[in-house]
């Protein structure tokens, strides 16, 4: 439950200059990774506190957004649009009519959204009710930044909790396939469309395009952080990555032959795994070898789509990739694949019934051969959809950013509530 205001709380004049918002200890937060907050206010007080928190140096990676009008708004919102990693809720109801409404606000929330709502009565049994739902805390107002700041931090940055972020990983069945233009541009799409802050990490160290393709060309990137696996934190990695768009974050590649790239089994694996407590999505593009290194990141990705192209080798390698990551990953989802490059003229092809049969799998995605609009994004350091908005091949890439982030199946699930949505939906 909320902190008490402590002794040497500093007050700070509110937005319009008739209320006080109280700042708290500050001290010993730790800074919020990469998460999208939005939040929804009944009191003036309460939203100038969120406001204000949100300007805090330990909120400078967290995007959040202030709106009025408490659970109620909230419930209009998300009736339209996808939810964020957190939403805050501000609510003078009590008892059974605050477990109502946020009732209805799970019928349209996306079931692993975390909640926090902000009340203002100091009842321990109803605060004991919505823990034992699923809410993730219940904050007596008037907060403090402190309070806010402690619980999002609790929530998405405690050691004990499971990762923040899903790990994506995307990897070629050959050479030269466009497994790399696909997961760029899938990245890119998961950022702009979902608002969802993405670090994409190139591990292609040799030969990585990801700076290329969003035009930049940072100092430091995915090397420096490999081989400081030792002083390794989200810190240092902060200070690694370079800003592509408002949501999207690169760990580049680079792609320079001065020494060569021999990992360890577990060379990524901390890297990845500080990366995912900063970052609710992050998108690798594997290079296409097969060593102790790159098996084992794809072993422990969240979801792994393989592109191929329709000839005999792409045919055989894939079905290879395919059952050994069935092999290694007997519990997960089946992985991905994706068929590119699809329809080039006078070069004989597979077609794709005969391709997927042997690998018994249906393709994500059918990408037909635009070997002009690909290479003009290339060339101008662009992605699809900013090359040409309108092509349809830019519904592929938005199509496969809801699939591996669970979007697609989501729309679905809103009418079917999961975890602490579904609790209180019963209620």
């Amino acid at each position: 439950m909320s902190n008490q205001l402590q002794s040497n709380a500093q007050i700070e004049p509110s937005l319009d200059g008739n209320a006080e918002i109280s700042k708290g200890n500050l001290s010993n937060i730790r800074p919020v990774p990469r998460i999208t907050i939005q939040a929804f206010s009944e009191t003036e007080i309460v939203a100038q506190t969120l406001e204000l928190t949100s300007k805090d140096r330990r909120m400078a990676r967290a995007h959040v957004k202030v709106l009025m009008g408490g659970i109620p708004a909230a419930v209009d919102f998300y009736g339209s649009a996808p939810t964020p990693n957190l939403v805050i809720v501000e609510s003078k109801l009590v008892g059974d009519e605050l477990l109502a409404s946020l009732g209805r606000l799970a019928e349209v929330c996306d079931p692993d959204t975390k909640v926090v709502v902000i009340g203002h009565v100091n009842d321990i049994f109803l605060y004991r009710e919505l823990i034992s739902n699923g809410v993730s805390d219940y904050l007596v107002a008037p907060v403090s930044m402190a309070d806010l700041m402690t619980t999002i931090s609790d929530i998405f940055v405690n050691p004990d909790n499971e990762p923040l972020g899903k790990i994506i990983a995307f990897m070629g069945a050959k050479g030269g396939v466009g497994s790399s233009t696909i997961c760029h541009n899938v990245a890119w799409s998961i950022s702009s469309k979902y608002k969802s802050e993405v670090v994409l990490a190139d591990m292609d160290l040799a030969f990585g395009t990801a700076n290329i393709n969003l035009d930049q060309d940072p100092p430091q990137g995915i090397a420096d952080a490999v081989y400081s696996t030792e002083r390794m934190d989200d810190m240092l990695l902060d200070r690694l990555l370079a800003k592509c768009a408002e949501h999207l974050s690169l760990l580049a590649a680079p792609s320079t032959l001065d020494r060569t790239y021999d990992f360890h089994k577990d060379a990524f694996s901390g890297i990845l795994e500080i990366a995912q407590r900063s970052s609710p999505v992050v998108v690798v593009d594997v290079p296409q070898q097969w060593t102790a290194w790159t098996q084992s990141v794809l072993t422990a990705a969240d979801e792994v789509i393989i592109t191929a192209t329709p000839d005999l080798a792409n045919l055989r390698n894939a079905k290879n990739i395919l059952d050994k990551l069935a092999e290694l990953r007997p519990n997960d989802q089946n992985t991905r694949l994706v068929l590119n490059q699809v329809g080039v003229p006078k070069k004989p092809e597979i077609s794709v019934s005969d391709f997927i049969a042997p690998l018994e799998i249906e393709p994500s995605a059918v990408i037909p051969f635009e070997p002009t609009l690909f290479g003009t994004a290339s060339n101008n350091g662009q992605m699809i959809s900013e090359a040409d908005a309108n092509s349809p091949i830019v519904s592929h890439f938005d199509f496969l950013a809801r699939l591996v982030t669970g979007k697609a199946e989501l729309k679905v699930e809103k009418k079917s509530p999961l975890g602490f949505f579904s609790r209180l939906s019963r209620k």
